[in-house]
């Protein structure tokens, strides 16, 4: 079987498993989140932190659950690194540094995940599993609330009202996360995942001297760092370590998991607002850029430009040969489509334009299908945006799901889209200027850039995911990434619940043979070309002088 037939085959499998499990899982997420029902467990839990879960909040109210909750995650994350060295099972590892401590709580909190440390080298089990995997479910936990949150104000009419944080949260992780995690961590296991907490031990020798390995519970923190779109591997090959990812099937199931949860929420999105046509709507825009985005890819990578590529069969350099490069380019763009980070080959080995692919579709705004819950409600945004545009076009007053999209509402949906970029665009500048940050380069000239645009671009965009040849170990990186990596999380989410509370306290518009179809094909292409174009004037420059420059020198 030739590569290229082997990842078109793998491509089709796994939008086969998402087609299979969309309808049912969508749906179960939308009775999750409208059940007027508490499981006992979730009163335990609602007891034991002081909520109740039947009060409704408005926005200002549900935003301070958000950041109390978050705020409380940093703060403990960073005390259990401080503190590691004298934990139990800490494996010997010593205290995490105060700036790499504050990168790696603001990272996880933040649903990021980057690591600028070795994982298998750094930490122990107590921070591994009471730490890093917690912040796993419960920053994906608050991502999907979030979006709920958006959709009940697109849903609800003449009240402010969005639901209440606390109950969104627990039931998010009660009720979605923690069992598809468990099956998915067993499946994992079954398929060769370690899953253990051994302490460090050599397996042999290597160049002259020992080789030496640690255990984990791995494949319970690799099903859900996937699931929840987080990206933190246990060891610093990340995904592509034979311990977190040994097989083909296991690379292919954990993109099937990255993309699960982003895909159903498009149909529960339909199903809460009672047209599941718009929710189809949505998830043909999020497929069309993703199906776009791995044809691109494949091709960048499956080119065969030399004789090392035509001997290799195409750019394999930085590549896993048991999954070769079908497998390395879905995984690729479906983990920098979503905001996972979790990484399979090292995308700085990619091809000049398959790195700028990587790149852009962070840049995107990580929509296609977008990580667990900002996918949703980032693309729920740009859907404003095409409204608008649209309403322009015909000089009518634009509306989206029965509300009217007036001057409040543009402001916040303009204020959402402007806050990464520029974030993205000022961090990289100030670190291209100043003298030291450039010293942690690994290549100079357009790819030096790239990796400095690469870093800054994920932490933002809260991927996760490094561009490799970049030592981001330093004062400088630690401290700027983790400052973009919780405003690119938070202020955002300021933007899309003071939204949610505008379109709530709507009365509905009826509809009338003049607005706008937004169910329909025409709307979907309108929404793609908006992402794409608003996308590519605001980065363009800098893709220019990165990857561009590199990919045609």
């Amino acid at each position: 079987m030739s590569p290229v037939l082997a990842g078109v085959l793998q491509l089709l499998a796994l939008m086969a498993a998402l087609a299979l499990a969309y309808v049912p899982l969508g749906n179960y997420l939308a009775r999750v989140y409208s059940s007027p029902k508490h499981l006992r467990i979730e009163k335990w839990i609602y007891k034991g932190i002081g909520a109740d879960p039947d009060t409704e909040m408005r926005w200002p109210a549900y935003l301070r659950g958000v950041l109390a909750f978050s705020v409380a995650g940093v703060l403990f994350l960073y005390l259990l690194q401080r503190l590691q060295g004298v934990l139990p099972g800490s494996l010997g590892f010593a205290s995490i540094d105060p700036d790499q401590a504050f990168n790696t709580a603001a990272s996880f909190v933040a649903n990021t995940n980057w690591q600028s440390y070795y994982g298998e080298q750094a930490m122990g089990h107590v921070v591994q599993t009471a730490g890093l995997a917690v912040q796993n479910f419960v920053s994906a936990a608050v991502g999907i609330a979030v979006a709920v949150a958006l959709v009940r104000g697109f849903a609800r009419s003449r009240t402010g009202e969005l639901g209440n944080f606390w109950a969104d949260l627990v039931r998010g992780v009660v009720r979605v996360l923690v069992p598809i995690a468990v099956v998915g961590a067993v499946i994992l296991v079954a398929c060769g995942v370690i899953q253990n907490f051994s302490g460090i031990h050599e397996v042999g020798q290597f160049m002259g001297g020992s080789q030496q390995w640690n255990g984990g519970a791995v494949a319970s923190q690799e099903v859900i760092k996937e699931l929840g779109t987080n990206g933190g591997g246990y060891f610093n090959a990340n995904s592509a370590h034979p311990f977190e990812n040994p097989t083909p099937f296991t690379n292919l199931f954990e993109i099937f998991l990255i993309l699960l949860i982003p895909v159903a929420l498009t149909r529960t999105f339909g199903v809460m607002t009672g047209s599941v046509r718009q929710g189809y709507a949505i998830l043909a825009t999020m497929a069309t850029i993703w199906l776009a985005f791995v044809a691109l890819m494949m091709w960048t990578e499956f080119a065969h430009h030399g004789p090392a590529l035509q001997a290799a069969g195409g750019a394999m350099e930085g590549k896993e040969v048991r999954f070769g490069i079908g497998g390395s380019s879905i995984f690729a763009v479906s983990t920098t489509l979503t905001s996972t980070g979790a990484v399979d080959s090292f995308h700085s080995s990619y091809t000049g334009l398959g790195g700028g692919i990587t790149m852009l579709g962070m840049m995107l705004g990580e929509i296609a299908p977008g990580g667990v819950g900002s996918g949703l409600y980032g693309m729920l945004v740009m859907a404003v945006i095409a409204v608008f545009i649209a309403g322009l076009m015909v000089g009518r007053t634009p509306e989206y799901l029965g509300k009217k999209i007036g001057t409040r509402e543009i402001k916040f949906a303009a204020c959402y889209i402007l806050i990464t970029p520029a974030l993205v665009l000022v961090f990289t500048a100030a670190a291209m200027a100043l003298p030291t940050p450039g010293d942690s380069m690994t290549n100079g000239g357009a790819h030096g850039f790239s990796e400095i645009l690469y870093a800054y671009t994920s932490a933002s965009n809260n991927n996760g995911s490094a561009f490799a040849g970049l030592n981001a170990d330093t004062q400088w990186f630690n401290t700027t990434l983790g400052l973009a990596m919780l405003l690119g999380r938070f202020l955002p989410m300021v933007f899309v619940l003071a939204l949610a509370g505008s379109l709530a306290r709507q009365q509905p518009v009826p509809t009338t043979k003049g607005t706008l179809r937004t169910e329909k094909p025409l709307f979907s292409g309108l929404l793609v070309g908006a992402v794409l174009i608003i996308t590519g004037l605001t980065y363009f420059p800098a893709l220019a002088l990165g990857p561009l420059a590199e990919g045609l020198a």
